[in-house]
């Protein structure tokens, strides 16, 4: 995708080095690395019992000797991204390490398929059906304003909650502005409908791979696990979403005055020239975005368990058309899905081989994220203080009802996704905390997954960490601190509304 010719001379000017810049997640994730590597000499070892399955008993931990030498423990933190992508879990020691016999603790399985599905996402970009389509979309609903904001953030919402859609809005700002400019809106309403749409998807992501699909695999549950009151969640909130932006644009256009921008010099003359005419859909664009979809829905039916959903017993026996993939044949999945939509749209074998190379590869940082982020809690077992950490905070769980213990994880999300931007990284660092505090509360693990991804999603639709959020804004020439003024009564509506919706799905599960 491109960007606006503005966006593109803001990219030729040189930093300002005096600004603060917030550091990367890999950076962030360094350095969290590191103090928990020196924490560790600090909490003292402990463990659980645990089941057949291992999940930890409530109520029988007690100390232990983690026997590791300093030479050891540093070792570990040399090896700490090495074991996060492939370190294997010893069956009686319990250490993870990458020459060990046992189970794979790394997250080799989930690494791969974050690169698999970001060649298949780029692969689709490449071909340019999934702008025009949107682009057609618009143009043809130009003339009905109302309709125009809910279509475009509908589908915006549909690509967040499946596939995680958001850095790629960054290139429709220069469709959408001049678009709702000429209906007699402002450029609030632009951003809104862009940033709102993909965000709200993303916060209420029902298989989102980057966000329930990371999660649920730290939660060591499956990805369709949780996905009815997901999907609830993402009904209500994109209504809710769409009807606000629809009724502040709808202002605007009755009143300019009241608008939170205000107008550029040539917004209101020129804004129609601008709109212009969108190139029709060929019959190879058609193809990929219908491909596109049955690639989403079979995934979807892949991975959700049919036997529980419908019945609404969790221990119900699997249908026999019942798949049951998980991120291995997912990542086989996307990968076959990319050679195909290249194929449909008749690449070429060096184009598409090149593509698919490069989208593995502009997919890299969320991937090592995930590694990083596996490699701490390598770390944490290792030292044997993970649950220790559990049992500090289990006497809290233990006087809390489970819909309250489902928004406390909500809220003590809210201040690490800030720290941790990154979906991925954010989900790999804390589920393996929070999964088995959701055992000791009596709550489903796929709750904690809910409440954790909606924690995340709520403050990426406004903290100035986000690359989505503060480009959006800068693109459609809006001021930071207006979008915090149009937003923040939404926010305040959509915490309640989670918080809502967790506690009921707690209580319920």
């Amino acid at each position: 995708m491109t960007l606006t010719p503005d966006a593109e001379r803001a990219t030729d000017e040189p930093p300002n080095l005096s600004r603060f810049t917030f550091p990367s997640a890999l950076t962030v994730l360094a350095v969290v690395t590191i103090v928990v590597w020196l924490l560790a000499f600090l909490i003292p070892a402990g463990q659980y019992d645990r089941t057949a399955s291992g999940a930890p008993i409530q109520g029988t931990y007690h100390r232990v000797d983690s026997g590791e030498s300093f030479v050891e423990r540093l070792n570990d933190l040399f090896l700490s991204p090495v074991n996060g992508l492939y370190g294997i879990r010893d069956r009686k020691s319990g250490q993870v390490g990458p020459d060990l016999a046992g189970e794979l603790y790394g997250s080799a399985g989930v690494f791969l398929f974050v690169l698999a599905i970001g060649a298949f996402i780029t692969v689709v970009f490449a071909t340019g059906a999934l702008d025009r389509g949107i682009g057609r979309l618009a143009h043809r609903l130009r003339a009905r304003g109302a309709l125009l904001i809910a279509g475009i953030m509908v589908v915006f919402s549909v690509l967040g909650t499946v596939e995680g859609f958001a850095e790629e809005t960054l290139g429709f700002y220069g469709l959408i502005v001049p678009l709702m400019l000429a209906l007699g809106y402002d450029r609030m309403v632009a951003v809104g409908t862009i940033i709102l749409g993909a965000g709200i998807g993303v916060l209420c992501s029902t298989v989102n791979p980057f966000a329930t699909g990371v999660a649920s695999s730290a939660a060591d549950i499956s990805l369709g696990d949780g996905i009815a009151l997901r999907f609830v969640m993402w009904l209500v909130l994109t209504a809710v979403t769409v009807v606000y932006v629809i009724r502040y644009a709808r202002r605007v256009q009755k009143n300019p005055d009241r608008s939170l921008t205000g107008f550029l010099p040539g917004d209101r003359e020129h804004a129609r020239e601008a709109a212009g005419e969108v190139p029709e859909l060929t019959g190879l664009h058609k193809a990929v975005l219908a491909t596109t979809a049955l690639v989403f829905a079979f995934m979807i039916f892949s991975v959700v368990p049919w036997s529980s959903a419908l019945t609404g017993k969790a221990d119900a026996i699997p249908y026999g058309f019942e798949l049951d993939w998980s991120f291995p044949e997912l990542a086989a999945l996307f990968l076959c899905a990319a050679v195909l939509v290249g194929l449909v749209a008749r690449m070429g074998e060096q184009r598409l081989s090149s593509t698919i190379i490069q989208g593995a590869a502009d997919f890299m940082s969320p991937a090592l994220v995930i590694v990083l982020a596996r490699g701490v809690t390598v770390i944490m077992n290792n030292s044997k203080i993970t649950d220790t950490v559990l049992h500090s905070i289990e006497g809290v769980v233990r006087e809390t009802s489970s819909s309250v213990f489902a928004i406390i994880v909500f809220v003590v999300n809210l201040p690490l996704a800030f720290l941790i931007p990154s979906t991925s990284g954010h989900a790999t660092l804390a589920m393996p905390i929070l999964a088995p505090l959701a055992d000791f509360a009596g709550v489903s693990r796929a709750v904690v997954v809910t409440a954790w991804q909606s924690a995340s999603g709520w403050m990426n639709l406004w903290v100035p960490t986000t690359a989505v959020t503060i480009g959006g804004v800068a693109l459609a020439k809006v001021g930071y601190d207006k979008y915090l003024r149009f937003i923040w009564p939404l926010l305040a509506l959509l915490f309640l509304l989670i918080c809502g919706f967790v506690a009921v799905g707690a209580a319920t599960a």
